[in-house]
């Protein structure tokens, strides 16, 4: 897993980087003093995750976040500040994770660890286009095309991805697979589907539905997220 950190303070990059070195199949490739030198990096290096300070001379950390969203494989991003007060707009801007400074050792690779399950490292791609997700299956990991894949639901603490063949458990939030594809559509905090899929949106007893082709659930659409269903379908 590769990870770039971004923060103005050289003793903060200088510890986050010592605080990388212990940690198995992690690899620091840069670190970035300013929002410009981390945009420019992250097109050259490719991070499959961003440890990202806020509070930066010139553009901040969120704004540079809100930047970096719009990639079509964006990295994963890991806010890494020392003011508690930017959480909420820092998981607005879809963020893995937030940490707080000074970083705590464990806490750091707690959240690569669960950063990995979403990163380049567990995305395939067969014939340069089509994108799989990992999952696993007991102590086997298997994958599943996203092309497959109908819809994926909050259950519980987990992310249930149903598909062609099944269904599976994913390590991960709807708002970072939200992230990583934008080619997916949210219709209710709980629910992301795959636009290929729609057959219809339908209203009964004042809830709006979805409807997917090849599987039999009705899907709720919130009434916060209707109006953007309905120009992302172009129903307007």
């Amino acid at each position: 897993m590769k990870v770039l950190i971004v923060d103005d303070e050289p003793l903060a990059r200088s510890r986050l980087q010592r605080l990388l070195k212990p940690i198995n199949q992690v690899s620091c490739v840069g670190a970035a003093e300013h929002a410009a030198q981390a945009w420019e990096m992250i097109g050259t290096l490719q991070p499959d995750v961003v440890l990202l300070d806020i509070d930066m001379p010139g553009e901040d950390g969120l704004s540079l976040a809100a930047r970096i969203a719009e990639l079509a494989l964006p990295p994963a991003l890991v806010f890494v500040t020392a003011h508690p007060e930017h959480a909420l707009k820092a998981y607005q801007v879809s963020a893995a994770d937030y940490l707080l400074k000074p970083v705590v050792p464990e806490r750091l690779q707690q959240t690569l660890t669960k950063v990995g399950a979403l990163t380049r490292a567990h995305i395939e791609r067969q014939h340069g286009t089509e994108t799989k997700l990992a999952y696993q299956c007991g102590n086997v990991t298997k994958t599943v095309p996203l092309a497959q894949v109908y819809y994926f639901v909050a259950d519980s603490k987990y992310v249930k991805a149903i598909f062609e063949h099944g269904e599976a458990y994913l390590d991960l939030s709807l708002a970072e697979l939200e992230q990583r594809y934008t080619q997916l559509l949210r219709i209710h905090r709980s629910y992301l589907i795959n636009p290929q899929y729609f057959s219809a949106l339908k209203q009964h007893a004042g809830q709006y539905v979805i409807q997917l082709s090849s599987c039999a659930e009705s899907l709720p659409v919130s009434r916060r997220a209707l109006t953007q269903v309905k120009h992302a379908l172009q129903l307007d």
